[in-house]
């Protein structure tokens, strides 16, 4: 539940401006999960999101930069949890995932920075990955297969 949580915590953070902890409790209940106000501040600290000032002045939480291994142990866990296959044609990956955690999985996927992803686009159980060529689609889909142990 923790791990499905924070996932949804960094989807939403990516899809919409949160300013407040308030507001995130708001749109996790929004979303089914029933938490405290408490919970929410620990998984806002084990995430190590930041405050970020945007164009119109005001903050949100973000993704902090400066700790990728975190990040990267963080999508780790995600899209191991998430994550039922990986496969690709030409340039496009499709990762099939649980009913439900395909917007989660795809958050994470985004959080890293992966060479030669061009965009990604995510359902209820699938992820679509567009890649700028074949050769990047083959190794992107032999690193995810073996996060997933695949």
């Amino acid at each position: 539940m923790k791990t499905r949580r924070q996932a949804k915590i960094l989807e939403l953070i990516m899809m919409q401006p949160i300013e407040t902890q308030e507001e995130m409790l708001i749109r996790l209940r929004e979303c089914g999960f029933d938490v405290t106000q408490a919970t929410v501040s620990r998984d806002i600290k084990e995430l190590r999101l930041v405050k970020t000032l945007t164009s119109d002045g005001k903050y949100h939480y973000s993704v902090g930069h400066s700790d990728l291994n975190s990040m990267a142990s963080k999508f780790h866990t995600i899209f191991t949890d998430s994550v039922l296959s990986v496969d690709y044609a030409l340039n496009t990956i499709v990762v099939k995932c649980f009913p439900g955690m395909a917007q989660a999985a795809c958050a994470a996927l985004d959080s890293i920075q992966w060479d030669g992803v061009v965009g990604t686009l995510a359902g209820d159980d699938t992820i679509f990955i567009i890649t700028r060529s074949e050769s990047h689609s083959v190794q992107l889909t032999t690193d995810l297969k073996k996060i997933i142990g695949r």
